[in-house]
Parts: C-alpha cells; structure tokens; sequence
C-alpha cells in the first residue's frame, strides 16, 4: 500500500513542479490572444469556462484506456505503477500539453496540420490518414465496448445491438451540434460520476488494505508466462492512455479551440493528464490485490476470457456495494462514450482541415459526419479484439510522431528540447519493437525484434541529429 501512495503522491507532485517547468520552457503567455478570440464561429470556437474545458478534456482522453488498459497491465507487477507514474508525469502529460498550446499557436489547427508544419508536406500526408483512421478506430471500440456493458446490467430485450443503435444516435448529435449545446453541458454531469467511480475505489483501497504489491518486491515480470509475455515493449502498449496517447492529441485542439487564456493550459492540458494517471493508477493497484496477486489477477482474466469488465464489476460490486457500484459501472461507461463521441468529432474537423470545407452550415458538417459513420458501422462488424489491438500500436505510434514534432518546434524556437526528445526516442523503441514482436506484427522472435527496434530507433535519431547538423551550419 506505501508504494501505491507514494506513486499517488508524485503524480500529484509532477503537476505542480513539473507542469510549471514545461510551461515556463514552451512559454504560455495569457496576453496573446486565443483562437476563440480570432476564430469564434459559434460552432467549434466557442468561449467556456476553464472547469468546463477540463472536464471535457478529461472525459475526451479517459477511455477504456486507464480503467481497462491499467487492469490488463497490472499483471505484470508494480512494473506497471512505474510506468503509469514516469511515462505520465515525463510523457504523456508533456504530450497532451504541448500539442494542446502547440494548436493554440496555430489557430486552434487539428493535430495533422501542426505535425505537418514542422515535419514536412509528405509526414503531414500520412499523419492525416492515419489520425482519421485512429479516430474510426476509437469510435468503434468505443461503441462496442459500452454497448456490451450496458446490455450485461439492463433488461433482456435491451441488447447490444440495441445499445449501439442508442450510443450512434448520440454520436451523431455529439459530433454535429455547436460544442457548448451537448457536449458542454452534459459533461460536467458525467466527470462528476466518473471522478465518484475513481475516488470510490481509491478509498476502497484505503479503507480495506488489500495485498497491494509494494516496489520492495522488485519490479520484475510477475506474470506466470513472463518468457511469452515480456515487459518491454507489451507493459508500454497495454497501458497507453494512462501514461501517454498519442490519442490526446488529437482530441487537444478541440480544448484549444475554447480556451481564454494560454495561462489555462497547464491546468486544463496537463493537469487532465495527471487525473487520468491518477485512474490509471488506482485500478492497477486495485486489479492486482484484489484478487491476491497479480498471478490472481490473471486467472481470473483467463477464466473471463481475458475481458477486463468483469474485474470492473467485482471490484465496485464487493467493495462499493450495489448502489455505488451502480455508479461507478456507469462512470466505467461513460469513460469510453465521452472519448468516442469527441473522436468522430476530431475525425469530422480534421477532414475540414484537409478539404478546407467550412464547418459553419450544418450541411457541410453532414457532408462529413455522414461517411465517418458508415465507416464506423462497416468497423463494428469486425471482432472487438482485433480492433483493439490495432488500435494500441496505432496509438503509441501517433503518440512517438507527436512528440517528434514538438521536439523540431522547440529546436526551432531556440527553447529545451530534451523534455520530449527523450520520451520521442523511448517511444519509438516501444513501438517498433512491438510492431516486430507482436503477434499481429512480424512476429519475430524477442531477440531479433530488440535488435530491429534499436536499429530503427538509432536511425531516427541519427536523423534528427543530421537535420540539427544541418540547422546550425547553414
């Protein structure tokens, strides 16, 4: 339990001395003015108030990611609270803030079109198929997913078809209505449930001490089948938006777009970050003494088919009772809807980016909405699994891309560049190593991937060093 507490305790230490470092080196400056002030179109740039931006953005970035992706982690060991501490402090929390300011910079401009100003026409090109294309993805996992937890806990004839039938309808509405008439309003309800559902079990974990595992133990591989399941690099894609998503930004400019004051941006960017790390942490540690260990852990997901909701639902059901695991279920579905509904947004105003189609008439947001959800439906007729797991290389990949093109921003704007230099370099070893190694990648033998993901690591960073080179002699 001291472990789980001291790693609690950093995490909120990093928003207040860390955060105040990365704003002071990108420079945050309250008198320049904000896209909403140069941009407001009574659609997407609309003012709102500083708690209400970050509640959306906590809900944008809080998926099924730090309740089920830190669950699925947590049976490797205390290896997983280390990683969710240092991977969110040093580089998630950096990545969601600097692309959220980096799109207030700019217009409050999606993710591709700021990747592309600083990486490069033919870089801007592939970022933009692929964030659409990540975007899809999430709107999928994040209907099917919800839907088949809400049909476990309604009457029969409320099934999972009918439920995705009811999440695309609010979708829709989501993705085409002025932000500050849905999204705005009903969001604020929904954080204050998935906030209970969090706190819930953080003082659950308090108040009946379970065998939580302690970094005095080592932070070795605890699983049963380590040799099959190494930590490097499965641990880093497992647990992804509780430590770094390359999701997050792609859902930043949406914030950027209704912040009034750069100032605000350490509050609403990094500190969303840290709440969701502060998730991410508090199921890990939950997941992995609840059922004795982490070996416990694992059994009981190989008996429930390797699904993370029935962990969910017997933690919040013993240690809550009905009522309060009533609610947090309901926080656990919220979570991933108020992720999907905002992705299918992002995914509608990056293809205006692109197409340069004005989002003012509901028309030409139609013109656009429409296609992204027959891609969406054609989606869900794919196996939940398989989606998913493409998803998560998908996403730390995003994520590597993104901090890339903040380290050439800072390079070029005279500024310390190493805050996310190192976390690019890591996450480009995490994810081609993955790509090399997993199942639904090369599938290469462990060796040969470690030694493929050091050499195309080494390789970008050589580039980097050579484009630096070039900078400075002419």
């Amino acid at each position: 339990m001291y472990s789980f507490i001291i790693c609690a305790i950093l995490l909120v230490a990093g928003y207040f001395v860390y955060g105040a470092v990365v704003a002071r080196i990108f420079g945050a400056d309250a008198n320049r003015p904000t896209p909403v002030q140069t941009r407001y179109d009574g659609v997407d740039y609309v003012p709102l108030p500083w708690w209400k931006i970050f509640f959306i953005q906590l809900l944008n970035i809080a998926g099924l990611g730090p309740i089920f992706g830190a669950i699925m982690g947590a049976v490797y060991g205390t290896s997983a609270f280390l990683w969710i501490v240092f991977g969110c402090i040093f580089g998630g929390a950096v990545h969601d803030y600097c692309a959220g300011m980096l799109s207030i910079r700019h217009g409050g401009e999606s993710l591709p079109e700021t990747v592309g100003r600083y990486m490069g026409k033919p870089f801007k090109q592939g970022i933009r198929v692929f964030s659409v294309l990540l975007m899809l993805q999430v709107g999928a996992v994040f209907i099917a997913g919800p839907a088949d937890l809400l049909a476990g806990f309604t009457p029969d004839f409320m099934t999972s078809a009918f439920w995705v039938g009811v999440i695309f309808i609010y979708y829709l509405l989501a993705t085409l209505l002025p932000i500050d008439k849905l999204i705005g309003r009903i969001y604020p309800v929904f954080g204050a449930a998935l906030l209970f559902m969090a706190a819930g079990v953080f003082i659950s974990l308090l108040y009946y001490h379970p065998p939580v595992p302690e970094l005095t133990q080592g932070v070795g591989n605890m699983r049963p089948d380590a040799g099959q399941y190494p930590i490097f690099p499965l641990l880093f894609i497992s647990i992804a938006c509780g430590a770094i998503s390359g999701f997050h930004a792609t859902q930043s400019p949406l914030m950027a777009r209704c912040i009034k004051n750069e100032k605000l941006g350490r509050r609403i960017f990094f500190g969303a970050m840290i709440a969701e790390g502060l998730m991410a942490l508090t199921w890990a540690a939950a997941a992995a003494s609840f059922f004795g260990s982490a070996g416990g852990l694992q059994q009981f997901l190989a008996a429930h088919g390797n699904n993370a909701a029935p962990v969910v639902d017997a933690i919040v059901n013993t240690w809550m009772g009905r009522v309060g695991g009533l609610l947090a279920i309901l926080g656990v579905v919220i979570a991933p809807i108020t992720s999907g509904d905002t992705a299918l947004r992002s995914a509608r105003l990056i293809i205006a980016d692109i197409t340069g189609v004005g989002q003012r008439s509901i028309k030409n947001r139609l013109y656009i909405t429409l296609p992204i959800f027959l891609v969406v439906f054609l989606l869900l007729q794919i196996n939940f699994d398989v989606i998913w797991r493409y998803f998560a290389w998908s996403n730390q990949t995003l994520a590597a891309c993104t901090l890339w093109a903040i380290t050439v921003y800072f390079v070029r704007q005279k500024r310390f560049y190493g805050i996310t230099l190192i976390p690019a370099v890591f996450m480009t070893l995490v994810c081609s190593t993955y790509l090399l190694i997993a199942p639904e990648g090369f599938a290469l033998q462990h060796t040969a991937a470690y030694i493929g993901g050091a050499i195309f690591t080494v390789a970008m960073l050589l580039i980097f060093i050579l484009w630096m080179r070039r900078r400075t002699t002419f």
